[in-house]
């Protein structure tokens, strides 16, 4: 008789055949990655999944299966997908992206935010923001997850808030802050800006950054 994993799901039957295997052997090494890369230990990621540490390590090490309920709870914990805790192209080299092909959202209150790190993101996520003048990431503060953020000024003049701390940067200054920190930046300067933003771990759910698509640029320059 067969014997159930801790969260109820029973061992592959024997003859389940080798794809059932291998995704398990996928999981297990996709999910130990995206743990390690969010600085996050057994117990941590058990303890946000309402499981247990010895039930995570066996998952890692292709041992035990996982529920979809588990799946899902895990996938949230860890900010990504259920489908990229499978993907096994998550580590290899994407090339080059050049310029005219960054990803980006449409343009919003002045701002034309770039995604520069092909999904699935791993160890970071890097973007680029171009402003117009008096642009901005909007006219309210924001958050997002639990990370530290380097904003960096490429071109231009930058006011950012965080909190109520306002910093203003010049071309090839830089600031770091916690993302849990509200924040907000404001091109201030008298002609267009131009910034990178590196986030470490990753912070944006797969659907998210699945919304940049190739968009014209905001004007000539």
């Amino acid at each position: 008789m067969r014997e159930a994993s801790e969260d109820g799901q029973a061992p592959a039957a024997n003859g389940a055949g080798t794809a059932a295997a291998h995704a398990q052997q996928v999981l297990g090494v996709r999910l130990k990655a995206l743990r390690l890369a969010r600085r996050l230990s057994l117990r941590d990621l058990a303890e946000a999944t309402g499981t247990s540490a010895s039930f995570i390590s066996q998952l890692e090490r292709g041992l035990t299966g996982a529920s979809t309920a588990s799946l899902n709870q895990m996938a949230s914990a860890l900010g990504v997908s259920v489908a990229m805790l499978f993907e096994e192209s998550a580590t290899q080299n994407h090339g080059v992206l050049r310029r005219s092909e960054r990803p980006s959202l449409p343009p919003s209150d002045g701002c034309r935010k770039m995604l520069l790190s092909r999904p699935p993101l791993s160890d970071m996520e890097v973007y680029v923001g171009e402003f117009d003048i008096g642009g901005s990431t909007g006219s309210a503060l924001y958050t997002h997850g639990d990370a530290q953020e380097m904003l960096i000024v490429l071109r231009g003049v930058v006011e950012v808030s965080l909190g109520d701390a306002r910093h203003v940067l010049e071309e090839g200054d830089s600031i770091e802050y916690a993302t849990s920190t509200p924040h907000r930046s404001e091109n201030i300067g008298s002609g267009r800006a131009e910034v990178m933003w590196i986030i470490a771990p990753p912070t944006s759910a797969r659907a998210e950054l699945d919304q940049y698509k190739p968009w014209k640029p905001l004007a000539a320059r």
